[in-house]
């Protein structure tokens, strides 16, 4: 028998006036909210949208003449057309009520189980003891109405999670503080008597940014017209360790590549058109000629690169509590992540030539458990100058392992050749890089391994040793030659891809077998303890 949630006045159901209700992850088996067919189902609608643009799009954009034909005798009559629209709404609700009906959760002792399916029956089980990261993800319709969506991600391989959408953002909170907290076994440790990490972060000077905290989500409670409420388990306090002005947000995005681009895209064009023996009209025409849907892939590639950077750093927050990182981002969907320590894989540093004057940095990351959504999740630092970037660096490491950390670091941000103990590119390498050879280095402190490249853009890597899922050693035709070989430390899915290319091959194959060393005893000595009293929680 299927049981709904235990809120006051029923799950789901509108709570009385003035009742305060209390948000609590269920353990019996409950389904999401009733609403979630209607939050999920614009997109057949957009889909609708884009078929009647393209049918109804000029001759020249280059739409199928039959189409367009078949388009106009539908919707020559109105009752043809309302009835089309209604069918398709009726289907899309229709469906999506069925898919709500066989979708149940439930959180157990060990495990977040969910079954859903209509055809085919599907059940899973996210494990506790494997869990890698939980999200709360608000996207524009879920957050105007006060609803969100909670990711559940945990190590294994693709489609390994639980994605549950949508509940009540109240609801949401509850399941993942208490997820969260069963998975840092914070009620085991309080129910053997021993100090509680929650009750040391509280007394440490947070307390004032855990109430902030609750400020926040209270404030959007109101604006969504929820109703007032608890939640059963609460957050652990947190303490805010940097966030993104949004004017350098903005001025970064204007100092890309893309954006200087797309600026100087009509000068361009205006300097050959008057400077080559070139027609106006045919310019023109050509320009036209080339349809709507050869120069919109094209537009819409530049616009995604900016809104991508935009809705990343947008209200960008990075705090430390028990749990781990916490990270707020967002524009129209907002995301709250929260990932554990130690599921950070590989982080990289990126500054582009017309950042160089500010010292701004970038600083991206590889997430373990996050298959096809590190897009979303791989920003650590949208921009930052080089005291954030570092910040940065502490939260995920916070020992670099090295009795110089602030040298090392700087000459792996800036420095070339043997400085600071790096082991450099070899000077073989100038006949097929002569750009960057002088930058190209790496050298592994007692805790983590540092890669450096470019000249014009510059990049650092930093794995940890216990990181580290495999080491392998490349040759191309031009390095065998030479006697180079490029250096690779396999990482997990995400955007950081460190190498360390056109070493000496003597000294690539001395790094293979010491970092293989390291990694081992990295992986032994290694806890989430010992990030915590790092990071200063606990103390």
């Amino acid at each position: 028998m299927t049981h709904e949630p235990e809120h006051a006045g029923g799950a789901g159901s509108a709570p009385k006036s003035g009742q305060r209700v209390v948000y609590r992850a269920p353990r019996e088996w409950s389904r999401v909210h009733p609403i979630s067919p209607l939050l999920g189902g614009w997109a057949v609608l957009g889909v609708v949208g884009s078929i009647m643009l393209y049918n109804y799009a000029p001759t020249w954009a280059g739409p199928d003449e039959g189409m367009v034909e078949l388009a106009d005798t539908l919707t020559s009559s109105l009752g043809w057309f309302a009835l089309g629209a209604i069918v398709i709404l009726a289907v899309t609700l229709g469906f999506g009520y069925l898919q709500w009906r066989v979708n149940q959760y439930r959180l157990g002792e060990e495990a977040v189980h969910q079954r859903k399916g209509i055809l085919f029956r599907q059940q899973r089980q996210a494990r506790l003891d494997r869990l890698q990261a939980v999200d709360v993800v608000q996207p524009l319709l879920a957050r105007f109405f006060g609803f969100a969506a909670l990711r559940i991600e945990v190590a294994g391989g693709e489609n390994s999670g639980v994605v549950l959408e949508y509940l009540r953002l109240g609801d949401a909170e509850a399941m993942r503080n208490e997820l969260l907290a069963l998975a840092a076994g914070v009620k085991r440790a309080k129910a053997a008597g021993e100090e509680a990490t929650v009750d040391a972060v509280a007394s440490s000077g947070s307390a004032a940014d855990a109430g902030a905290a609750q400020a926040d989500k209270a404030s959007l409670r109101d604006l969504a017209g929820m109703p007032e409420g608890d939640v059963e388990t609460e957050a652990a306090p947190e303490r805010e360790i940097y966030a993104v002005p949004l004017a350098r947000l903005a001025l970064s995005i204007v100092l890309s590549g893309p954006f200087i681009f797309l600026v100087s895209l009509p000068i361009i064009i205006g300097l050959a058109v008057l400077l080559l023996p070139l027609d106006l009209d045919d310019v023109l025409a050509a320009t036209v000629g080339a349809g709507l849907f050869t120069v919109l892939p094209a537009v819409l590639g530049l616009a995604g690169f900016f809104w991508s950077r935009f809705n990343s750093g947008f209200g960008f927050k990075a705090a430390l509590s028990p749990d781990g990182i916490r990270l707020r981002h967002g524009a129209l969907e907002t995301r709250r992540q929260t990932v554990p320590p130690g599921r950070v894989q590989a982080v990289r540093f990126q500054q582009t030539l017309l950042w160089r004057r500010k010292d701004w940095w970038r600083v991206t990351i590889n997430v373990a458990g996050y298959q096809d959504d590190q897009e979303n999740v791989s920003t650590l630092l949208p921009v930052g100058n080089r005291q954030d970037a570092l910040t940065a660096l502490w939260l995920v490491l916070p020992d670099l392992g090295d009795p110089d950390p602030a040298g090392t670091v700087s000459a792996a941000l800036s420095g070339t050749g043997n400085e600071n103990g790096f082991t450099a590119s070899s000077k073989r390498a100038r006949l097929f890089d002569p750009i960057q050879w002088r930058q190209r280095g790496v050298r592994a402190t007692d805790r983590a391994l540092l890669i450096r490249r470019g000249r014009l853009s510059r990049e650092m890597f930093v794995v940890p040793h216990e990181r580290t899922q495999s080491l392998q050693l490349q040759q191309g035709p031009w390095e065998k030659r030479r006697g180079l070989a490029s250096f690779v430390v396999h990482s997990t899915n995400g955007p950081v891809r460190p190498v360390a290319e056109h070493l000496d091959v003597e000294d690539a194959v001395a790094l293979l077998e010491s970092q293989s060393k390291r990694a081992a005893e990295g992986r032994r000595r290694q806890s989430p303890e010992q990030w915590m009293s790092a990071v200063g929680i606990g103390e």
